[in-house]
């Protein structure tokens, strides 16, 4: 995977990058059912990411995390999603896998369409879907 270019983040947006990506750090650790857990009750009262919230969320996160910023996807994964919330948005979290060659993969998307990933995971079999909008609120035909 081809790693992101970081830029510097201004002081002034900085901390709220480092505890996203500090969180997720925490979060990541847990089993998969406790993460989507954790990520739907923050996801709780967000409106929908734009993609243009979405990829600056993601950028703030990669600039202040080199773990974020190389092959760390679940941990970027979760601090964008969780740097968007802070913001009042929520982008739909994926996690998926491929078989040939195995991998798994994590990323956010909005729209149905992968925010800031070098290498689109359209790929990937989506394994588990945080969206921006519970299923229950969602319109007939837009299930993630």
């Amino acid at each position: 995977m081809v790693t992101p270019t970081r830029s510097r983040l201004p002081l002034r947006r900085r901390p709220a990058a480092l505890l996203a990506t500090a969180a997720a750090r925490l979060i990541v650790t847990l089993k998969p059912h406790r993460i989507r857990r954790v990520l739907s009750v923050a996801r709780r009262g967000a409106a929908p990411a734009t993609t243009r919230q979405a990829l600056a969320a993601r950028e703030a996160v990669v600039a202040v995390s080199a773990r974020c910023a190389g092959e760390g996807c679940l941990q970027r994964s979760v601090a964008t999603a969780l740097l968007c919330r802070m913001r009042g948005a929520w982008p739909n979290r994926c996690t998926g896998v491929r078989t040939a060659p195995f991998r798994a993969h994590a990323w956010v998307e909005v729209d149905g369409l992968p925010v800031g990933e070098p290498h689109p995971p359209g790929e990937y079999q989506r394994m588990m879907v945080v969206p921006a909008t519970p299923p229950d609120k969602q319109p007939p035909g837009k299930q993630p």
